[in-house]
């Protein structure tokens, strides 16, 4: 009776990787592990984002290369990826810093004190922000740097009519403080500062040096500012490529050419070839936007090291 029941018993049921709730192996080509197809696939997806995102970025700067070298007739004659007859980069050159007076190199200068001296004193002032942010205490801080989150999600073209009703007020619209005072303010900055003070000073290292006596400019002036080094010249470049790059706050506050920014008077001279039938013009404006490029690829070149260390250091927090 004991055997015929054992006999009549089910059998087990086989143990799967899918009943056993285990992941299959992989399989297995000649003894080497077979690739997942979604590695390949992804990599290959972000070698061809890169190299589109390089192309975007050669393709206007090589065409505004091959286009100054070119005379006005081949530059509206010849494809714009394609040499002239002969290479008129210094007659070009010659006749950009010439033409009207000199006045290119004015727009020039205007530019490197708007953009140099304006971003130096944003990035001097938005760390020295961000680091009262982050290390000291006093009422209400909290709701201030709201106020600066505020600011990082308003575009600044939408501030150039209310900033040109207030200059209007205290009598600076057509001058130079005009349009270098608002580059002051970088509230982006202000926030990217308190993240570097937050990753790169130390609470002991400020303690040390509050209970040596050191005030709490000192400590910030020679302790905690060299530490933030990397943070600094990264907002510098952020906010020097933003003012170096700003148009429309110009075009609103100035009326006298001698104030322009080089981005400012190059849309003249390209207005000017466009409705009043000067095509001299354009080639100004061509050669002029080339001889603008350059000091900010030669900014980013000279200071990259820095950049690159403040970007890693704000990702990583």
């Amino acid at each position: 009776m004991t055997k015929s029941s054992t006999l009549d018993a089910p059998a087990p049921a086989p143990v799967t990787p899918q009943s056993s709730g285990r992941r299959p192996a992989p399989r297995r080509d000649k003894g080497r592990p077979v690739k997942s197809p979604s590695a390949l696939l992804s990599k290959a997806g972000v070698t061809a984002m890169l190299g589109l995102a390089t192309v975007y970025t050669l393709l206007p700067l090589t065409w505004l290369l091959m286009s100054s070298t070119k005379s006005r007739e081949d530059l509206f004659g010849t494809n714009g990826f394609a040499l002239g007859e002969e290479t008129r980069l210094t007659e070009n050159l010659g006749h950009l810093f010439t033409a009207d007076g000199g006045v290119y190199l004015r727009w020039l200068i205007n530019t490197v004190l708007y953009a140099g001296v304006g971003a130096l004193l944003a990035a001097v002032f938005s760390v020295a922000a961000g680091y009262a942010f982050d290390k000291l205490s006093f009422p209400g801080k909290e709701r201030l740097f709201s106020l600066v989150l505020l600011g990082v999600m308003v575009p600044g073209t939408a501030m150039a009519i209310p900033l040109y009703l207030l200059a209007a007020k205290v009598g600076l619209v057509n001058t130079f403080w005009g349009v270098f005072i608002p580059g002051l303010v970088f509230p982006f900055g202000v926030y990217l500062a308190r993240v570097f003070s937050a990753s790169y000073v130390p609470d002991e290292v400020l303690e040390a040096a509050r209970m040596d006596g050191a005030s709490e400019f000192r400590t910030f002036c020679r302790i905690a500012f060299p530490m933030i080094a990397p943070g600094f010249v990264t907002i510098f470049l952020f906010q020097f490529t933003q003012i170096w790059n700003s148009f429309f706050l110009p075009l609103v506050m100035l009326s006298d050419q001698d104030l322009y920014p080089v981005n400012l008077g190059l849309y003249v001279w390209y207005s000017s070839a466009l409705t009043q039938g000067h095509p001299e013009d354009y080639l100004l404006a061509v050669v002029g936007s080339l001889v603008a490029v350059a000091p900010l690829i030669a900014v980013f070149l000279m200071l990259q090291r820095f950049w690159k260390s403040g970007m890693t250091a704000g990702a990583v927090k």
